[in-house]
């Protein structure tokens, strides 16, 4: 390890700002167990059905609060360097003159940019969602940020102002924390990573650049965006008044890739799953990109700073832990997630046959299907509550495999075992689950949630500041549970069978391909036609019906 000033350093910090939880935690160096954390919720908004935002202002205040209650009971001195984690597409508009947002930030499952993806849709051959997928490695969806972008500039007038003056930024929330961190409107700096970067839909998925495609179809000039960066190297110091000033900011990493690096998934064909609201399912691919043909996404997973980047495919699960709420606050059948939902589910011995689609803002990966709504079925005169609870716990398994199928099918190779982190794998009963419908042994990490891990690691191996060695061949491997598959291929198949046709009858309950926002879009595109052009199609027409006479 090459020599550095920071290596007599003793700890690494993590800002860690999730869909629900900002928190700041510090990791002694080379080490997988935390010193030092402290959390802070952040209030969630829903100003409409499906719509869901922050206020950035929130989240800087939650980084604060959780940064001097670690100070209190640790030297400051002894941090080497900040690494950024954080919630994927979620998107921010400032003015870089007041420091102030211009919105509220819009959460990544948030769907108002619904008619946005119809406008993209209506312009593009056959409606085809996998248009730009060579690009991007995406398909149009309301999850990435560029069409919340875009409904913020279409929507909202102080962007739209801001825009016209050149005062606005667009960014994630990496690049809102480290603008802020690094002096604001006194000259903070406006980067993002890879990671990041690759879940906008305007980043060239080769060349690590804003595409120029990209940005005239969603007239999005590059200005309003964060210069891409890799996701470890110094990017610069903290400069915001705080007890952290001084300090290198070293390593970011969206969330769902900081938890396969901090599950140690540096192979070719090892697999990740992190089961939280959502389930995000990353298979390293390592420097070979590879298109999905089966409704996978490719996405960044890494790049360690002048290294070529490290690509993986990404299956994405909308609700997982968020049906358990749903469970809770609409319908009443538990109380506490985290004990109600195992105890009762364990009360019965399977589900009745009874399936659960939660498809409550349409279905992600692999199906990719906007229109898409929630159903159970398979009900009988003898089902309880307690049969619907077991049958939620299985959709997450589900979908799960449903993912792994299609990852098998894109690169040839069965994943070999699941490696697992997230609040809900706490949950025994969802582990075995997963094992005996997934047919793959899981291994789940002692400490629930290793994505701050991953930050700290990126950032420690940064140039320069090499206080941690991804290379060591010595270092520590991450605690495990295991859970092996205890049922047959049969079984565990004739169940996916019903599972699939469960997922069919939940299609096409919203409608979407004749919406206001389509057909608006294609009068403007024909009526965009020139007059003379028109007359001169329809005169050559007529001539030709009198010839065929």
């Amino acid at each position: 390890m090459p020599e550095s000033a920071h290596q007599t350093k003793k700890y690494i910090g993590v800002i860690d700002a999730g869909t629900r939880t900002v928190k700041f935690c510090v990791f002694p160096t080379q080490s997988l167990t935390e010193y030092a954390e402290h959390a802070v919720d952040v209030t969630q908004h829903s100003p409409k059905e499906g719509w869901l935002e922050q206020d950035p202002m929130e989240i800087l205040d939650a980084v604060n609060q959780c940064v001097n209650a670690v100070a209190s009971r640790l030297d400051v001195s002894e941090i080497a360097t900040v690494g950024i984690t954080n919630q994927r597409e979620t998107v921010i508009a400032w003015d870089k003159t007041t420091g102030e947002p211009l919105h509220n930030a819009i959460v990544w499952s948030d769907i108002r940019a619904n008619d946005t993806v119809d406008q993209i849709l209506a312009k593009l051959p056959e409606n085809n969602k996998n248009h730009f997928k060579s690009l991007c490695g995406l398909p149009v969806s309301p999850l990435f940020s560029a069409f919340k972008f875009k409904w913020l500039r279409d929507n909202v007038r102080e962007v739209r102002k801001a825009c016209k003056a050149r005062t606005c930024l667009f960014g994630t929330v990496d690049s809102w924390i480290v603008w802020n961190l690094t002096g604001g409107v006194n000259g903070g700096l406006h980067i993002t990573d890879v990671t990041n970067a690759s879940r906008t839909f305007l980043m060239n998925i080769d060349t690590l650049y804003w595409d120029p495609v990209l940005l005239y179809t969603f007239h999005i000039p590059s200005y309003l965006l964060p210069e891409i960066r890799s996701s470890s190297e110094i990017y610069g110091k903290i400069n915001n008044g705080t007890v952290l000033d001084g300090i290198p900011i070293s390593g970011i990493l969206g969330n769902q890739q900081s938890a396969l690096v901090g599950q140690h998934c540096f192979k070719v064909g090892q697999a990740k799953n992190t089961y939280r609201s959502g389930c995000f399912l990353l298979y390293n691919t390592g420097t070979q990109k590879i298109q999905s043909s089966h409704g996978l996404v490719t996405t960044i997973a890494y790049q360690l700073g002048n290294s070529p980047p490290v690509y993986a495919l990404e299956g994405s699960v909308a609700v997982a832990g968020a049906a358990m709420n749903w469970l809770r606050d609409n319908m009443g059948f538990i109380n506490d997630v985290q004990k109600d939902t195992e105890s009762l589910a364990k009360e019965v011995f399977n589900t009745g046959d009874v399936y659960f689609v939660p498809a409550f803002k349409g279905l992600y990966a692999p199906y990719w299907r906007q229109d898409a709504r929630g159903i159970i079925c398979g009900l009988t005169a003898f089902t309880t509550k307690k049969h619907i609870i077991r049958a939620a716990l299985e959709a997450v398994c589900f979908q799960t495999r449903d993912i792994l199928e299609a990852m098998n099918k894109d690169c040839g190779i069965a994943v070999t075992k699941l490696h697992v982190d997230g609040k809900m794998t706490t949950n025994n009963l969802l582990m075995q689950l997963q094992a005996d419908i997934s047919g793959v042994p899981v291994f789940r990490a002692q400490s629930q949630d290793v994505t701050a891990l991953g930050a700290a690691i990126v950032a420690g191996n940064a140039a320069g500041i090499n206080v941690w060695n991804i290379s060591d061949i010595h270092r520590e491997s991450v605690p495990s549970d295991t859970f092996l598959p205890t049922t047959t291929d049969d079984e565990r198949d004739a169940r996916y069978t019903k599972w699939k046709m469960a997922v069919q009858r939940s299609l096409g309950w919203a409608t979407t391909k004749k919406s206001i926002a389509m057909t608006d879009e294609r009068f403007r595109l024909l009526s965009s036609v020139p007059p003379s052009l028109f007359l001169m199609g329809s005169f050559g027409l007529l001539l030709l019906s009198h010839v065929l006479k």
